[in-house]
């Protein structure tokens, strides 16, 4: 049995176990108040234990982590007064990500993979130019046609409003203005380096669930600071993430320990302006996820940015100190206190507007998956470097992980955008001698150097071209091997239909 982690300490150590840590969680509390260093203090204890965790860093403290910690005279009293007898200061074994690849490897996905639903909530479409985006990616599939990054969408997208009357029968009405108003809404995400995102080779999320030689789980760390200069990008890229490891993970009901944590820093930015079948989806797959292994834990300013059916799954819980100088506030420090199990000695709706910084109120679940009371605490102190370390230090891990090189350099392969201006130069030019291609794309596999069996996922020691082969793979369905795979999201709504 795996040991349980030492979170905090109160009148009594407070352990989160790890077989209870799929249950999620939430870590809450005003800014500046310790949340990222709490969040820093599960990801390194996970990690101990040999559980691989996935975490968004906001503003780069969180690199940290890869480092031992640096002695001081605050350190030592928090040690003093927790009582730590065998504390010793060690960094945690890392992975660097980025998605415009500059403070971390490459991390892609494929259009294709993202599905109509998630893209019409990146380009924040409406209901009827997200009905439009659908029907391009349906006819993009019945045509045999892969969307892999950006410029396949965009040349999809003028192929279809060039050609919307020969559609018009099969697939209904096409808005041209649609077409405009998302072609527009697709040139502003290019300008905001979205291309650097959707491309291959595309994240092998195998690359995500690993150890070391020591058996600790890596921590992969997402340098975000630039990424949330586009919160919408951010918030629909983390949750494109949740749902494929929903999909692509088996079945494991409740594990010793997770085989991933997942923390989702900022978290009212999932749930801002969400339409209402999206959220129940959402609801969905994050109850679901536990039983593949996964811990989801919303790191946010208040517990109710978390909308109420997700938080009565999130059964662990760290509340630091909330301010409360307005009605407004008063009433979610109220909501906030009604959310643990009531401590008969504490009044948790004052000592929630007390708490000093590093101080949290914590509740985790028992080896029953019951709620104990909740405690007022002291939050124990990383054993890795509190704040970011240098350029030079992070440059030194990103060259010295197993996947350098696999996910630095793109992969351009044949796909839409080659195949509709390889048909429109084909419509224009004499070629007496040229044989037609009326094969389909998929029964040329063979001469793309792809294997015959187009199963399983990648390794670490994968080369650029394996894991091109490996995101290829992955593109490509079951039902007559040119239906391209939709995430969870897109299927659950039937996205791939919707007219």
């Amino acid at each position: 049995m795996t040991d349980p982690l030492l979170i905090a300490k109160g009148d009594n150590p407070l352990y989160l176990l790890p077989g209870m840590s799929n249950r999620h969680g939430l870590v809450a509390g005003a800014t500046g108040t310790g949340k990222t260093v709490t969040l820093q203090v599960m990801a390194e204890s996970f990690s101990r234990v040999g559980v691989p965790v996935f975490a968004a860093d906001i503003k780069g403290d969180l690199s940290g982590i890869s480092q031992a910690g640096n002695d001081n005279p605050k350190l030592q009293d928090r040690i003093k007064r927790l009582g730590l007898a065998d504390f010793a200061f060690s960094g945690s074994p890392v992975t660097f990500w980025d998605v415009f690849g500059e403070q971390g490897h490459p991390v892609r996905a494929t259009i294709s993979e993202m599905g109509p639903l998630l893209i019409s909530r990146i380009l924040n479409l409406n209901d009827t130019q997200s009905g439009v985006m659908a029907l391009v990616f349906k006819i993009a599939d019945d045509s045999g046609l892969l969307l892999l990054d950006l410029k396949d969408l965009q040349a999809m997208l003028q192929h279809v409003g060039d050609s919307a009357k020969d559609f018009q029968t099969q697939y209904g009405n096409i808005s041209p203005a649609s077409i405009g108003t998302i072609q527009r809404s697709l040139t502003a995400l290019q300008q905001q380096g979205g291309e650097k995102f959707f491309g291959e080779p595309a994240l092998n999320f195998d690359d995500l669930l690993q150890t070391d030689t020591s058996g600790r789980g890596v921590i992969n760390i997402l340098a975000a600071d630039k990424l949330m200069e586009s919160p919408q990008l951010y918030a629909t890229f983390l949750l494109w993430m949740l749902s494929e490891l929903f999909e692509k993970l088996p079945e494991v009901g409740d594990p010793e320990k997770p085989k991933l944590v997942f923390f989702f820093d900022e978290a009212h930015l999932l749930f801002t302006d969400l339409p209402s079948t999206l959220q129940a989806k959402i609801e969905q797959v994050i109850r679901l996820i536990r039983s593949k292994g996964v811990g989801v834990y919303f790191v946010t300013q208040n517990p109710l940015d978390v909308p109420e059916v997700v938080l009565g799954q999130l059964g662990n819980r760290v509340q630091h100190a909330l301010r409360a100088f307005t009605p407004k506030d008063q009433r979610a420090v109220r909501a906030a206190a009604q959310t643990f199990r009531t401590n008969p000695k504490l009044n948790v709706e004052t000592v929630i507007t007390e708490l000093a910084v590093g101080e949290a109120l914590a509740s985790f679940l028992d080896e029953k998956g019951t709620p104990e009371v909740v405690e007022r605490a002291l939050v124990c102190p990383p054993h890795s470097q509190i704040g970011p370390i240098t350029p030079a230090q992070r440059q030194q891990i990103i060259r010295g992980s197993v996947v350098f090189g696999v996910y630095e350099k793109t992969v351009d392969r044949d796909s839409a955008y080659e195949r509709l201006k390889g048909k429109a130069q084909a419509s224009t030019a004499t070629a007496p001698n040229q044989a037609p291609q009326d094969k389909p794309w998929y029964e040329n596999l063979p001469s793309l150097g792809l294997p015959s069996s187009l199963g399983g996922g990648g390794r670490r020691g994968d080369t650029v071209v394996d894991a091109m082969m490996k995101s290829a793979a992955r593109s490509i369905g079951s039902s007559v091997g040119r239906q391209i795979i939709r995430g969870v999201l897109g299927s659950l709504l039937g996205g791939s239909s919707r007219r």
